[in-house]
């Protein structure tokens, strides 16, 4: 299916470094960044951040960083990281993020493979890892810490962040920057984004300035006014596609972009920082929509009949809008008491400031979808990969239909192939995969990027997914099973933390299910289920037959063969430190199942 007719017109700007200098000159005093350091919350405006970028692309113009070389940005969410980015961006260098929680081999073979020749670190963890490699590093000169409160070595390896931007400071190659980015061209390479790496060695994604302003004026054209009055909460890590295109977007738009530098507390700054504007991968609203459902079962009767009403009416009035038609008199009136007494409360949860939230990542149970957008809350659900700078396609912003994946970005072409691939073509389809011709031959088509996931049109022009190609699964009876759907409707559900559908060559589907401990732990105690441990726990005959019923009443809609027959709670979460799923909470299937092949194969013994 073809695009849209390109409505809009591409920045003339060479590098993303010269737009983010415009921006400088237009906001001045205006908050860029935001951060919570030492419980308080530090702003920098746009003149400071001008400044500071500065400081940052002398100092590396100082350590003898020439065109197109690269550095590592290793570090949980911080202005710092951003500051470092463009500020190498605008001497034509090349930023590449490590994800902040990554093992010390996994960052080493970012490093190497992108032959970095300085890693910025956030912490003292990062910092040690990053040690363990410095010396056998052939391209690695200085490792930089963004936190002073970081024990060094005390050797000439290492520097506080604050002595590097002194360096630029003092530094008189200011004339240098100006240099750079006259030859400056929109070809040149922007950033290398490293695949999760769910079925082999991570990939070096090779993004150029045009994909990336490509991608914004194409958000400019779907999205509902971004501007300088919203407020952005950099939560997901940097390194992820989505997040990092997001923050360029949210200051190419001179909005305020506040950063967290730990996802867990993400409850807790909401408040504070009142976001109009968030993206999140789904288990974010899995998580608070199961929080909301977990205090409902244990309210009164009629405090849960007045939820449900408030849901409805939510929804009634919520979906008229969404197709723009009028509100009849009586159903705005009952909106208004709903929203006072319920819908209200929910969004103050999130900062009750949310315009919209973008999500993408992860298939998104449309349950959760519908109930978000009755409450009042647009999840703006869309489609895309690394290899397609994050958005391919998104939901209009009316007449959209829940469970799907939206329509084309503007200048972005989608279509099926006979195999019921889905292809892109367009602006913000990557370069190749860095030092991989084969590997970049091997996912390009006449033309047309190959995704791996499998698609089809509904009848309004919306993408649904209906899996990846590479993940579907085959049962011993030749019965074609997509997981992630499975995953996503009984994901739904509070008591379920996280689901993995098993099932290639074997008699039926099973699945291994991780708990929501919180949840289980406080049933058991209410129903007076004694356990000692969380192994005990998981293997209590009340407990497993209470997930049988959940699994079994959430499968209704089920094919049979589609159905999970067996499970296994298991009594430990699935991590990315054992690289059982991605830093983007995907399952690595293969990894999981070869892990607990022998769990696996006890569902499948005969009684």
């Amino acid at each position: 299916m073809a695009a849209q007719d390109q409505p809009f017109k591409i920045s003339e700007k060479q590098n993303y470094a010269l737009l983010i200098n415009d921006r400088v000159r237009k906001y001045g005093s205006k908050i860029a960044l935001r951060a919570k350091k030492e419980g308080q919350w530090q702003e920098i405006s746009w003149t400071n951040l001008g400044k500071k970028l500065a400081c940052a692309a002398k100092a590396m113009l100082e350590m003898g960083l020439s065109d197109t070389q690269m550095i590592s940005i290793y570090s949980q969410n911080m202005p710092e990281c951003t500051i470092t980015d463009i500020a190498s961006l605008s001497i034509r260098c090349v930023p590449v993020y490590i994800y902040p929680t990554s093992t010390a081999q996994q960052a080493e073979y970012i490093v190497n493979d992108s032959e970095s020749q300085l890693i910025f670190v956030g912490g003292q963890d990062q910092y040690d890892n990053a040690l363990r490699f410095f010396k056998a590093s052939a391209w690695l000169k200085k490792i930089i810490v963004f936190d002073p409160n970081t024990r060094l070595d005390g050797t000439d390896s290492s520097m506080y962040y604050d002595d590097f931007l002194e360096s630029g400071k003092k530094s008189a190659l200011g004339e240098e920057i100006d240099n750079r980015l006259s030859r400056a061209s929109q070809d040149d390479l922007m950033t290398l984004i490293y695949t999760s790496g769910t079925t082999g060695v991570p990939k070096g994604v090779m993004l150029s300035h045009y994909n990336m302003l490509f991608s914004a004026a194409s958000h400019d054209v779907r999205l509902l006014d971004p501007n300088e009055n919203d407020v952005s909460l950099c939560f997901l890590p940097l390194s992820h596609i989505f997040e990092r295109a997001w923050t360029y977007y949210a200051l190419y738009h001179g909005m305020e972009v506040c950063y967290l530098d730990d996802p867990k507390k993400i409850i807790e700054v909401l408040p504070q920082v009142k976001p109009t504007i968030m993206c999140a991968v789904p288990r974010v609203y899995e998580k608070i929509y199961a929080a909301v459902y977990h205090k409902l079962e244990s309210a009164s009767l009629p405090k849960r009949k007045l939820f449900n009403w408030a849901i409805k009416t939510g929804a009634a009035a919520n979906n008229r809008k969404k197709d723009q038609q009028p509100i009849p008199a009586a159903l705005g009136l009952k909106y208004k008491i709903a929203d006072k007494l319920v819908l209200k409360k929910i969004r103050d949860a999130v900062g009750g400031k949310i315009r919209f939230m973008p999500c993408a990542g992860a298939p998104l149970s449309q349950e959760i979808e519908e109930f978000f957008y009755a409450v009042g809350i647009f999840v703006w659900y869309g489609y895309g990969l690394s290899e397609t700078t994050a958005t391919a396609t998104c939901h209009p912003p009316y007449h959209f239909k829940f469970g799907l994946v939206g329509t084309p970005m503007p200048g972005v072409q989608i279509k099926i192939s006979k195999e019921g691939e889905i292809l892109v073509k367009g602006g913000t389809v990557m370069q190749g995969y860095y030092k991989k011709p084969g590997e970049t031959e091997s996912v390009f088509e006449d033309g047309w990027f190959k995704t791996g996931d499998a698609g089809e049109f509904d009848k309004n022009g919306e993408l649904r997914i209906t899996d990846r190609i590479k993940d579907l699964i085959k049962t011993s009876g030749g019965k074609y099973v997509a997981p992630q759907l499975i995953e996503s409707v009984i994901g739904a559900d509070h008591f379920v933390e996280q689901v993995t559908v098993i099932g290639d060559n074997r008699k039926f589907v099973s699945a291994l299910i991780v708990p929501s401990f919180e949840v289980l732990e406080e049933y058991a105690r209410i129903n007076n289920i004694f356990f000692a441990s969380r192994i005990e726990l998981v293997r209590h005959p009340a407990i497993i037959e209470l997930y049988r019923k959940r699994i079994d009443d959430r499968s209704q809609d089920f094919a049979n063969f589609e159905k999970i027959k067996e499970f296994t709670l298991l009594p430990d979460e699935l991590t990315v430190d054992r690289e059982e799923i991605t830093p983007t909470m995907k399952i690595k299937r293969k990894v999981i199942t070869e892990k607990y092949n022998g769990v696996i194969d006890m569902m499948y013994e005969p009684d």
